[in-house]
């Protein structure tokens, strides 16, 4: 398992990689590798602000379909457009090329309430 230390977790197994006032949204290793083989992502909130905690989107796999939860409130800005026609670069690459969602970051103290790699860890 993969477990950079330069993003934040949430108990719900999305992460979020902050660049200045926006950031980068997918699911950890765990996620994706508990899921198994992703077929479909879903993302119908592009262009609206979610709340920290709420639904985005789903990702849908095989034998499941799983919720996608925001890490901070934020503006949806775009979604990794590669994933329409390879859902699989969530389970090779889930932190790069498998990024899910790009958004605009409303409340950087929301980021305080997430976990660093050692707490995730520690937490599965």
């Amino acid at each position: 398992m993969n477990f950079p230390s330069d993003i934040r977790y949430t108990s719900e197994h999305e992460w979020i990689r902050v660049e200045g006032n926006e950031a980068y949204v997918g699911i950890t290793d765990y996620a994706q590798s508990e899921l198994g083989e992703i077929v479909f992502i879903d993302v119908p909130t592009v262009g609206e602000t979610v709340g920290q905690g709420e639904v985005f989107g789903s990702v849908e796999a095989v034998k499941t379909v799983s919720d996608l939860n925001m890490p901070v409130t934020g503006e949806v800005l775009e979604l990794n457009e590669e994933l329409d026609a390879a859902p699989e670069l969530v389970n090779n690459d889930p932190y790069g090329k498998g990024w899910i969602i790009k958004i605009s970051v409303k409340d950087a103290a929301e980021l305080d309430n997430l976990m660093d790699a050692a707490a995730y860890q520690a937490s599965l």
